[in-house]
């Protein structure tokens, strides 16, 4: 052996060995050196496949917030105050509420406008919310300002034998928006509420088992999760891949909505999340308009709050 350099022979096999006693061997043999080659300086490229899988980097937990929390402020000063926080990328809304923010965007800012609005705060743009205008009204702004995800709400509610067929035609009814979703490279999430079809875990199992499209997926609400007392970190698991937004949201009133504010544990919502890799922000969130200072000092306790889940998160991965 060179000074700074093994050689691991994973091609070893005896005849009339197992396969399965190979790979055992191998696995052995690789960890019981592995001590050894520390030492002498062992190169990336010296190590097997299913070791070099084991050393992934590890699920990083990245945070955003929405825009209608600081829906008394202009846009440009909303975007300010969210950056101020920490937050790396942000959920601009549609008139919910009167929340002026994307028509605002729309008519006087523009995709280049906002692209640059963005810049200047070094924020990335997460997704636009559209329950009030709908996905196809703002689908050629979100695509020209770099695409993102655009969530709006299911249909009404059905009852339970009728659940298959109705979310089969429910993402039928879909098609039109996600290809343009795909025209202008951005994603639909639905979200899950309260009286709506898309509200159970059955329900998110209904959604995941019929939707074939990558450009369609779910936006999780735990606080509608949590009126039917079903398992916040079993959804994010059934949600899966299909998970495209998450709101760290729970069912409490006025600021007890936002993480650590009130009292749910959100480290098992986080830990699920890293278990099926979310690739979205996770997104503090609450409905209410509290004075403008209140809100920016609880979601400054909100982003410290959920660090601290993310640091107590397992993410160690078996070999």
């Amino acid at each position: 052996m060179a000074e700074g350099r093994m050689k691991v022979n994973m091609s070893a096999t005896n005849k009339g060995v197992s396969n399965t006693n190979t790979l055992a061997y191998t696995r052995r043999s690789f960890l019981k050196v592995m001590g050894v080659g520390a030492a002498a300086g062992i190169t990336a490229p010296v190590l097997p496949a299913f070791a070099r899988k084991a050393v992934r980097k590890k699920w990083r937990m990245r945070l955003s917030t929405s825009s209608i929390h600081f829906m008394q402020l202009p846009i440009e000063q909303a975007c300010e105050r969210i950056a101020k926080l920490g937050f790396e990328a942000i959920d601009i809304w549609s008139a919910h509420e009167g929340c002026p923010h994307l028509d605002d965007v729309a008519k006087r800012l523009g995709a280049d406008g906002l692209k640059k609005l963005l810049a200047k705060n070094k924020l990335k743009l997460f997704a636009f919310s559209v329950y009030k205008g709908g996905y196809k009204r703002y689908a050629e702004l979100l695509g020209k300002a770099g695409g993102g995800v655009a969530i709006q709400g299911s249909a009404g509610p059905c009852k339970p034998e009728e659940l298959t067929e109705r979310m089969r035609q429910f993402i039928e009814r879909l098609k039109p928006q996600v290809e343009l979703a795909e025209k202008y490279n951005s994603y639909l999430a639905i979200e899950n509420h309260g009286n709506a079809l898309l509200n159970s875990l059955d329900s998110l199992k209904a959604f995941v088992d019929i939707n074939t499209s990558k450009r369609l997926g779910i936006a999780l609400a735990p606080y509608h999760i949590q009126t039917l007392k079903a398992s916040v970190p079993e959804a994010i698991r059934i949600c899966g891949k299909q998970l495209l937004f998450f709101y760290a949201w729970q069912h409490y009133g006025n600021s007890k909505q936002l993480p650590g504010i009130g009292p749910t544990d959100m480290t098992p919502w986080i830990q699920a999340l890293a278990d099926i890799r979310y690739r979205g922000y996770v997104n503090p969130f609450m409905h209410g308009h509290p004075e403008v200072e209140v809100m920016t000092a609880n979601l400054a306790k909100s982003r410290d709050y959920l660090k601290n889940c993310y640091k107590k998160v397992d993410q160690t991965t078996n070999i």
